[in-house]
């Protein structure tokens, strides 16, 4: 989908929608993403050449998110990551992986588990990618998709 389709499938649950496009790299590693942040409503949409690239979604205001019956918005992350593991027994060898400061990772769903802050309490704050976005995340999002805030 394009920005313009996701705005407009999200205009039956809120209006309030801001655009903003980060770039950086040199040369042949230049990169650009573009953000769609519903604000009022918790997710954020991010692009690449005009396409849908990625969703984070708040972990404050959701909304609920499920994986197969599983909530994966506002939980423990304990609790999120026991779930991956147990899930990740019966897929192949390379199903979960930990990125930077442990953040589980799950390949099949394209699911990273981050955090968000709430007070001294942290909690789930699903990312979800495509795999070509696996070996390259950090240029996928914007550094504000990993920052740790309330």
């Amino acid at each position: 989908m394009s920005a313009d389709e996701v705005t407009d499938s999200m205009s039956g649950v809120t209006a309030d929608v801001e655009h903003r496009t980060w770039t950086g790299g040199r040369g042949d590693s230049t990169w650009r993403v573009s953000e769609g942040l519903f604000r009022e409503f918790g997710p954020q949409f991010y692009y690449q050449d005009e396409r849908l690239s990625g969703i984070v979604v708040d972990a404050l205001c959701g909304p609920q998110v499920t994986a197969e019956g599983t909530a994966l918005v506002g939980r423990v992350p304990s609790v999120l990551e026991r779930w991956m593991l147990e899930r990740a027994e019966t897929r192949p060898d390379d199903e979960l992986a930990y990125m930077s400061a442990g953040v589980p990772c799950s390949y099949s769903l394209g699911l990273m588990v981050n955090v968000q802050r709430e007070g001294d309490r942290l909690l789930t704050r699903p990312v979800f990618f495509p795999a070509e976005a696996l070996d390259d995340l950090p240029h996928w999002f914007p550094q504000r998709a990993w920052e740790i805030h309330d």
